[in-house]
């Protein structure tokens, strides 16, 4: 959104800014190398320690929407480099000055410095693992960590990680469920396996994982004797649904029951 049109919006509304803005202050001032700059301190701040600490510059507004998601992230990831880059949050309402020397047009938008000078930078709000790989290329020594990274290490912490970073990737969601079932974690395998589309890999998989599961426990029969009551017994229903939460979404019997609960209610 253009800085002006955005400014008119915020004067012709009201607004609670000023709470905003301290709670914002508050929060970044908790963050040991987050530091909130203005245009009196952005030269020693940020232009001078930048000749010694990468220092990544996130031009914001209490008004931007996508700011209130990009920031928590690159406080997040900036953080986690232990003080190998600094991380300077601007608020373009209250210092156009620096504003202007961006020449910036829209928000959110970040610039790497490095010896006074802007060596990268991009606008909008990115994902977490491309704000990793901005900030990895600054930090001294630090590796990029993606997924692909991740998925050739191939082990089970490098596959859960890659999970986090995309819940829906079906290649991560189909080699950590290959490794889980190699060990007999099918409850958890099938888990995984519902993130994503029934493709052939995956459907071909889950019905591997289908034919390996033994279950320990009575849970059907006592399904299969509280389901005729679920309907008029309310006592009976709380039960069956109590089961159900704990045999879990990976337990393959959980859906089929579901249904049968379903109807029972409707017949």
């Amino acid at each position: 959104m253009p800085l002006a049109l955005a400014a008119r919006r915020e004067r012709s509304a009201p607004s609670d800014g000023a709470t905003v803005r301290q709670r914002y202050r508050e929060r970044v001032s908790s963050v040991a190398n987050v530091i909130d700059v203005t245009d009196a301190t952005f030269q020693k701040d940020v232009l001078d320690r930048s000749k010694t600490t990468p220092v990544v510059v996130d031009l914001w507004a209490t008004w931007c929407g996508p700011c209130k998601t990009l920031g928590p992230i690159l406080e997040k990831v900036v953080g986690a480099t232990g003080g190998k880059v600094v991380l300077a949050k601007i608020d373009v309402d209250k210092n156009p000055g620096v504003a202007r020397a961006f020449q910036v047009q829209s928000i959110p938008a970040v610039y790497a410095l490095k010896d006074g000078q802007v060596v990268d930078g991009f606008m909008g709000a990115l994902p977490e693992h491309a704000v990793k790989e901005f900030v990895g290329k600054l930090a001294p020594g630090a590796a990029v960590v993606d997924v692909a990274t991740l998925l050739a290490q191939g082990d089970e912490a490098s596959l859960r990680e890659a999970l986090k970073m995309e819940p829906t990737n079906e290649e991560v969601v189909l080699a950590l469920a290959v490794m889980l079932l190699s060990r007999n974690d099918v409850t958890d395998a099938l888990e995984i396996l519902q993130r994503v589309p029934q493709t052939p890999k995956v459907a071909m998989l889950v019905d591997r994982a289908k034919a390996m599961f033994v279950p320990e426990d009575n849970y059907a029969t006592q399904l299969d004797a509280l389901l005729p009551l679920v309907k008029n017994d309310e006592e009976a229903r709380k039960r069956f649904l109590e089961i159900l939460e704990t045999m879990g979404p990976g337990d393959p019997r959980t859906a089929t029951y579901r249904r049968k609960m379903t109807g029972m209610l409707f017949a």
